[in-house]
């Protein structure tokens, strides 16, 4: 008669807990994911009134979805479209339509806006090439990248697209080392950004091109650069939403358009 081997009984009892682990590991993980796409999508939506005032603007058409905001002047308007473009990434959570107003002016000018709604509402997500973005205006030939904050951050890498004639930040500065990108730069930043500080934009010039273009805004705070509300942790603007939109507008028009 062959002999059955045993397995221990301690092993034997091992298993169930193994697999209670296990389970209780996996459910802790949906969890996780689950609270975190739940944060994400809880966005700081845009302010209606300025969105209204682009919606009225003659000069500017708009065409909107969830993942994005199309801004291009319209074939009367007093500037033509001169066939720049620029693809603008918003801000962690920040919906894109609250930068509408705060690009129209650039758009006035003749520049067409792509602002885009990142992977998650988190730039740091964001995989798709910046080709997804610019198909949205294929009547560009010239174009540039941006982003505020977070979003600025993720434009950085896109910056290195042949596709791309310069890079534009709003309130933000590059994770990385992009000194010898070889294309122009600007820097746009706040006097009371409580985020983005004028301390942490000064030790940005490490990292971007000798000949970037800096821009500090007086009076402005990091949630000015859209039209979402307040943000925790920022400092208190002193600049009202129209001298912003004039102040971006001033430094926008002559590094985009030459």
């Amino acid at each position: 008669m062959s002999e059955t081997t045993r397995m221990p009984r301690a092993s034997r009892r091992a298993h169930p807990r193994l697999r209670v682990a296990a389970v209780a590991v996996a459910a802790a993980l949906v969890a996780s994911v689950s609270a975190f796409l739940v944060y994400a999508n809880i966005t700081y939506p845009a302010t209606l009134e300025p969105v209204q005032q682009v919606a009225a603007d003659d000069a500017i058409d708009v065409d909107w979805s969830y993942g994005s905001v199309v801004m291009t002047p319209t074939p009367d308007a007093p500037v033509a479209a001169d066939g720049t473009g620029l693809v603008f990434l918003a801000g962690a959570k920040v919906d894109p339509l609250a930068y509408a107003y705060k690009l129209s002016g650039l758009v006035e000018q003749g520049t067409t806006v792509v602002i885009v709604r990142p992977v998650l509402n988190f730039a740091i997500a964001e995989f798709r090439p910046l080709s997804d973005f610019t198909a949205l205006a294929p009547d560009v030939t010239d174009w540039f990248v941006g982003g505020h904050s977070l979003g600025g951050v993720k434009a950085c890498q896109y910056a290195a697209d042949d596709e791309v004639t310069g890079l534009v930040l709003f309130a933000s500065y590059c994770a990385g080392d992009i000194r010898s990108l070889g294309k122009p730069v600007l820097s746009i930043s706040g006097s009371d950004d409580g985020l983005s500080t004028p301390a942490k934009i000064d030790a940005s010039r490490a990292d971007l091109p000798a000949d970037t273009t800096f821009v500090e805004i007086e009076g402005a705070n990091h949630a000015r650069f859209g039209d979402y509300g307040l943000q925790p942790g920022d400092g208190t603007a002193t600049i009202s939403d129209p001298d912003m939109r004039a102040a971006l507008t001033a430094a926008l028009t002559p590094f985009i358009i030459s």
